[in-house]
């Protein structure tokens, strides 16, 4: 039976253990409680906000309305075909250890997205990306909830309108639906995109010269471990900033200034810089600020070293982002979420 609470405070439901108190806050374990929770809502005129794994979230202050937790679990094989399988998870279930899960199967597609903290349901949002892999590379179709009227409605790539990290879930239909459940399309045979340099280094490393896709899935983690700090031992919010895609015409510009300025190409003539480096250069890899810092092994991630709170973490991200516009004439976007 679900179960509302008032002035809930949502410090430890965040990895970056920043918080305020949602007005209304409850935990939804199916589509039963859920759609108590959306008439609940309607009746008292309140909005809705689903709370995931509060792996890439920043809380700016206290929370209007009903926040629910979604721990909606649950995965299946919903089709076996001659080459590839689509595999449907809720979208409560934990990111890395579905993505663990699909590996151990031999399933071929979510390997480069490992160790990625946060739930299934916030990988479509996000459109999550590492390595050379985007979510959209497998995705086939979700199932969402509108939270007006509880009706289901199924979203398929072009409706999700997927971009670098964005997808309309972030801008038009941002706050309209519950994403309930998520189907990926993953190969059966060998696919392994290895070009990006750090894996190669990895598996080389290793000694693998014919890497298997669990070897491959074992080379990211550790990449990801050797960078990005353990959210359980030292809380924080993963990357906090989009990295900046640039004309080439402006990336070459730019180059002529800071000729060890890195990018990669984007397409249609773009240029991806990495906003870690911009960040860097600007002095804020490993410095604190009272409670909060920039991590040392990774300029984009804001770790909480003692207990920041939300106005402070808000200053941080402002701090940079001024400083980043005045040292390079960038403006970097957040890539996490805020409310």
């Amino acid at each position: 039976m679900l179960k509302i609470q008032k002035d809930k405070n949502l410090t430890s439901y965040t990895t970056l253990g920043i918080g305020d108190k949602a007005e209304f806050f409850a935990v939804v374990k199916d589509k039963q409680d859920l759609i108590a929770a959306i008439t609940w809502a309607e009746r008292k005129k309140v909005s809705v906000y689903v709370l995931g794994g509060g792996s890439n979230l920043l809380i700016s202050g206290p929370v209007r309305g009903l926040v629910l937790k979604n721990e909606i679990r649950g995965r299946k094989l919903a089709q076996d075909n001659k080459g590839a399988v689509l595999v449907e998870a809720k979208s409560g279930e934990d990111w890395a250890k579905f993505v663990d899960y699909t590996v151990s199967k031999g399933w071929h597609g979510l390997e480069n997205l490992s160790l990625i903290y946060g739930t299934v349901g916030a990988a479509p949002i996000q459109n999550i990306g590492a390595y050379g892999v985007e979510l959209k590379d497998s995705f086939d179709h979700l199932v969402a909830i509108d939270l007006k009227t509880g009706k289901e409605k199924i979203f398929y790539a072009a409706d999700c309108r997927f971009g670098y990290r964005d997808s309309v879930f972030k801008r038009r239909l941002k706050g309209k639906y519950f994403i309930y459940s998520v189907t990926v399309r993953l190969r059966k045979k060998a696919s392994l995109r290895l070009e990006y340099g750090s894996i190669k280094n990895q598996l080389a490393q290793r000694g693998v010269k014919k890497p298997t896709l669990k070897e491959t899935a074992a080379a990211v983690k550790d990449i990801r471990r050797s960078k990005l700090p353990d959210p359980v031992k030292l809380p924080n919010a993963g990357s906090f900033f989009k990295n900046i895609e640039l004309s080439e015409q402006r990336f070459l510009r730019l180059q002529v200034k800071y000729p060890d300025l890195p990018g990669w190409p984007a397409g249609a003539g773009k240029i991806k810089i990495p906003s870690a480096w911009l960040i860097e250069k600007a002095g804020f890899k490993g410095r604190r600020y009272g409670p909060l810092g920039m991590h040392e092994r990774q300029a984009l991630v804001m770790v909480n070293y003692d207990g920041a709170t939300p106005r402070q973490a808000s200053a941080l991200a402002q701090k940079i982002k001024l400083a980043i516009q005045k040292k390079f004439g960038l403006d970097l976007q957040e890539e996490i979420n805020i409310i």
